[in-house]
C-alpha cells in the first residue's frame, strides 16, 4: 500500500500552478515585454533556490461526483530563496491570473499582509515584493453581499510598518497597479520601476476620468516621468526588467540580512592608499563654475561601488550606498551642476536617505558644496523651511557617524545639514571651501547696508568689505582656530576617510537592533 496516487495529485496541481494563467494569458503576458512572476523570481534568485510555499492553494472545481477538474491557482507566488547565497523571502502577484487580484482566502499569501511579510518578520530576513497587481474592486462588494471598511480583515499594514525596522524590504513595480499594492510599493525601503512598462497611482484612469471629466493614459497619471522624476514616489528606475532585478541585488548588496547584523563588507582589492591627481583640480576656482560630483566621489570611494538613489528626483542632493575599504557607507553630497541649492524635494530626499542609512549602522560621509535654501515666494510656498529645518533635525536623531567634506561652499540652515553636531561633529575641508551664515556675495551687501548706502562710491565699498572679509574667511584661519579638524590635500580624502571607517566599525557593532525614534518631526 503506497500514498502514490495523493503524491500524483499533489504533482498534478503543482502543474496547473507553474502554468500561471495558462498559456493564453502567459503569450499576451510575454507580447507586452514581460516576464510572468515565476520567471522573475527564478531570474532574480540564485539557481534552484527558490522553495515555494503555498503553490496548491487556488480555486478548485470538482464535478457532481466530486472529482477534481481543474485548480485556478492563487494569483500570488511566494516563497524563499537565496541571493549570492543569502536567505530572502520574496514574493509578487501573478498579472496572468485575474491581473493579480486577491482570491477571497481567509489568509493571504501576500500582496497586502499576509504569510510573506509574517515569514521575514520571523526569520529575520529580507524582503523583496515584485508588485503586480491592481488592488480592490468593486465586486468585492458583489461577492461579499456587503461593503467592507478600508483595512478590513486580519492582514493589513500593520506588519508592513513593522518590518521597516526591522528587515531590509525592497518593491518592484512591475507593471500597473493601484490602490493597496501600490501602498505595498512605497512600504519599502527602496523601489525601483520599469520605465514604460510600469505605473504607480493612487487610482487608475477610469477613476479619475469620473472624478474630473478629464481623459489621462496610465503613464500620464503614474510612469516613471512623474512617480519618479517629479513625485519621488518611486526611488529609482530601472530600462528594462533585467535592469531592474541588476539594480534589486546590487541594493541589496549593501544591506544587512536584519537590524541585529552589520553591513556586509565586500574587498574589491581597490588599495586603500589610492590618491588621484584628478582631485587637486576637480574644482574650479570660480564660484560660478559647476563641476562633476558624481565623478569626485567616485574617485574617492571603492572602484565600482557607487551606487545612486533617486538619481532624477531632488536633483540638488546626491544620494547614494557606496563602499571605503569594503565597509559600507552612506553618501549625501550637493550637486553643483544644478546649483546645490537646497528645494523642498532635495530636503525631502536626504532626510529619508540619511534615516535609511541609521536603521541599517551605514555611517555618512557628506560631501557640502550647498549655497544654502533656495529662497523665493515659490519656495516658501512649497514650506522650504519646514522641509529644510526636517531634515535637520533628522539628522540630529542620527545615531550612525557622519563625517562632513567640505569641498567648496557651506552655509546656513542647508550647510548645517551638512554637519553631526548630534555627534562628533567631524569636518574636514578642501582648501578650495569656505562657510558660514552667509555667502559673502549679498551677505555683504545685508550686514553693512547703511555703510555702503552712505558711501561716496557704494559699489565699490561693497567690493571693499567683501575684499577685507574674504580674507578673514580663508579656511586655513578656521583651521588655525581648530573650528574645522582638518584642512586636507583633496588628493588624500580617500585615504584618510577610510581610516576612519575602518576605525569605527565597532562602534557600529555595538549599536545593533532597532533604533529608537523619539520626537515629533517639525
Amino acid at each position: 500500500m503506497t500514498w502514490m496516487p495523493e503524491i500524483e495529485e499533489i504533482h498534478r496541481r503543482r502543474k496547473w500552478a507553474e502554468a500561471c494563467g495558462g498559456e493564453a494569458a502567459v503569450a499576451k503576458h510575454h507580447a507586452n515585454g514581460k516576464l510572468t512572476v515565476r520567471e522573475r523570481i527564478n531570474t532574480l534568485l540564485d539557481p534552484q533556490s527558490f522553495q515555494e510555499v503555498g503553490q496548491l492553494a487556488g480555486k478548485a472545481q470538482y464535478d457532481a461526483t466530486g472529482q477534481l477538474l481543474h485548480v485556478e491557482p492563487a494569483p500570488y507566488v511566494m516563497g524563499i530563496g537565496r541571493m549570492h547565497g543569502r536567505p530572502v523571502a520574496i514574493g509578487g502577484e501573478d498579472y496572468t491570473i485575474r491581473a493579480g487580484t486577491g482570491f477571497g482566502s481567509d489568509r493571504r499569501k501576500g500582496g497586502q499582509g499576509g504569510f510573506i511579510e509574517d515569514l521575514s518578520f520571523h526569520y529575520r530576513i529580507p524582503l523583496i515584493n515584485l508588485v503586480d497587481g491592481t488592488g480592490g474592486s468593486v465586486n468585492t462588494t458583489q461577492r461579499k453581499g456587503y461593503s467592507v471598511v478600508p483595512g478590513y480583515g486580519q492582514d493589513g499594514m500593520e506588519r508592513s510598518a513593522e518590518l521597516l525596522g526591522i528587515v531590509p524590504v525592497v518593491s518592484a513595480v512591475m507593471g500597473t497597479t493601484a490602490g493597496g499594492p501600490s501602498m505595498r510599493a512605497i512600504m519599502s525601503h527602496w523601489s525601483v520601476m520599469v520605465k514604460g512598462s510600469s505605473q504607480i497611482f493612487a487610482a487608475g484612469p477610469p477613476v479619475v476620468e469620473r472624478a474630473f471629466g478629464q481623459k489621462w493614459s496610465k503613464e500620464d497619471l503614474g510612469g516613471a516621468g512623474i512617480a519618479v522624476d517629479t513625485a519621488g514616489t518611486i526611488d529609482n528606475v530601472a530600462q528594462s526588467e533585467a535592469d531592474c532585478f541588476d539594480q534589486i541585488k546590487r541594493f541589496l548588496s549593501f544591506m544587512p540580512q536584519n537590524v541585529w547584523e552589520m553591513p556586509p563588507e565586500v574587498h574589491t582589492g581597490d588599495p586603500v592608499d589610492r590618491c588621484e591627481q584628478a582631485l587637486a583640480s576637480i574644482v574650479p576656482r570660480s564660484n560660478r563654475q559647476a563641476y562633476d560630483m558624481k565623478k569626485l566621489i567616485q574617485l574617492i570611494v571603492d572602484l565600482g561601488s557607487f551606487f545612486e538613489i533617486q538619481s532624477s528626483f531632488g536633483r540638488a542632493v546626491i544620494t547614494a550606498l557606496a563602499r571605503l575599504n569594503g565597509k559600507v557607507v552612506g553618501i549625501v553630497a550637493s550637486n553643483p551642476m544644478v546649483g546645490g541649492i537646497m528645494d523642498t524635494k532635495a530636503a525631502r530626499k536626504q532626510g529619508h536617505f540619511m534615516e535609511l542609512c541609521d536603521t541599517f549602522h551605514i555611517p555618512l560621509v557628506l560631501f557640502a558644496d550647498v549655497p544654502g535654501l533656495l529662497v523665493g515666494v515659490q519656495s516658501e510656498s512649497d514650506a522650504i523651511l519646514r522641509e529644510g529645518v526636517r531634515a535637520r533635525f533628522i539628522g540630529f536623531k542620527l545615531s550612525v557617524p557622519m563625517f562632513c567634506v567640505m569641498i567648496r561652499k557651506c552655509y546656513g540652515v542647508a550647510g548645517g545639514g551638512f554637519t553631526d553636531r548630534g555627534g562628533l561633529n567631524f569636518k574636514i575641508a578642501w582648501p578650495s571651501a569656505h562657510w558660514g551664515s552667509l555667502p559673502l556675495e549679498g551677505g555683504v551687501k545685508a550686514a553693512y547696508k547703511r555703510e555702503i548706502e552712505s558711501a561716496a562710491d557704494p559699489l565699490q565699498r561693497e567690493k571693499e568689505l567683501e575684499a577685507q572679509l574674504s580674507i578673514l574667511a580663508s579656511p586655513f584661519r578656521t583651521a588655525e582656530a581648530f573650528a574645522v579638524e582638518d584642512l586636507i590635500d583633496p588628493r588624500e580624502t580617500r585615504p584618510y576617510l577610510c581610516q576612519f571607517v575602518d576605525a569605527l566599525q565597532g562602534r557600529l557593532r555595538s549599536q545593533l537592533g532597532p533604533k529608537y525614534k523619539t520626537g515629533v518631526r517639525p
